[in-house]
């Protein structure tokens, strides 16, 4: 029955990222029979980047399992209404509420590293005589800030390829909220130096999500790949397709 079809999980990397971060998590989930995808976000605006990412869920045949790490999860708070998200799951991610943006959200609680470690750079806008403003992490505070327990030579590497983020994704507030009608689930990562573990912590007690905490860095799915992989697994189970449990459980 079509209950019962395994789901395709669609990956949504954050900003100063791309999906290669999902590396050592798309192997496991593929393994399991899970249907995988891991979309380059266009990282040029939240409403933007969610209409992209709703229309690469659109294409997709059957249920889909949404997940967003970082700033990705801010974006699946917008996609993750397409009739086919049977369900959301945050990793050390944003849960807004419908109106609030990114700086609304982090304001309510104590800045994280992050902030001082900001760099701003102008960008061309296309049919324009206007810049837009790109956000990136100084290359030298990225691994202690992003992926403290990553290994240091991936963590270098991640740092001078970094995807920035445009300025104007933290002032757009979100038109919707897709876990007010999609069940969630959302891991925080306690040792989060680019969010504050807070701010994901209320974001997902508001949204009534099933939530686990790991101690990890801002990079869970690379430090902490099987926590991730079954975190979503769990989500999929709820789809009611049949999922083995890990050899290792």
């Amino acid at each position: 029955m079509a209950r019962h079809a395994r789901p395709t999980v669609v990956l949504v990397h954050g900003a100063f990222a791309d999906a290669s971060g999902f590396a050592r998590v798309i192997p496991e989930l593929a393994a399991a029979g899970l249907g995988v995808m891991a979309p380059a976000v266009p990282n040029r605006g939240l409403v933007d980047d969610a209409s992209y990412i709703a229309s690469v869920v659109r294409a997709v045949e059957g249920p889909v399992i949404l997940v967003g790490h970082s700033y990705g999860g801010a974006v699946i708070t917008l996609a993750g209404t397409e009739d086919n998200v049977r369900a959301l799951v945050y990793l050390a991610g944003y849960a807004l509420e419908e109106g609030e943006s990114l700086a609304e959200l982090q304001g309510r609680f104590p800045d994280s590293g992050l902030a001082d470690a900001l760099v701003h750079t102008p960008f061309p806008v296309a049919g324009s005589t206007k810049t837009g403003t790109d956000v990136s992490v100084a290359v030298d505070r990225f691994p202690a800030l992003f992926a403290a327990d990553v290994d240091p030579d991936l963590a270098a590497v991640l740092a001078v390829s970094q995807r920035p983020l445009a300025a104007r994704a933290f002032s757009e507030a979100a038109p919707v909220a897709a876990w007010k009608t999609k069940p969630s689930w959302g891991l925080v990562a306690s040792a989060d130096r680019t969010i504050n573990p807070d701010v994901e912590r209320f974001g997902y007690r508001r949204a009534g999500m099933t939530t686990v905490e790991v101690d990890s860095s801002h990079l869970v799915m690379l430090a902490q790949p099987k926590a991730v992989v079954e975190l979503i697994m769990d989500a999929a189970r709820s789809t009611g397709a049949l999922i083995p449990p890990r050899s290792d459980a």
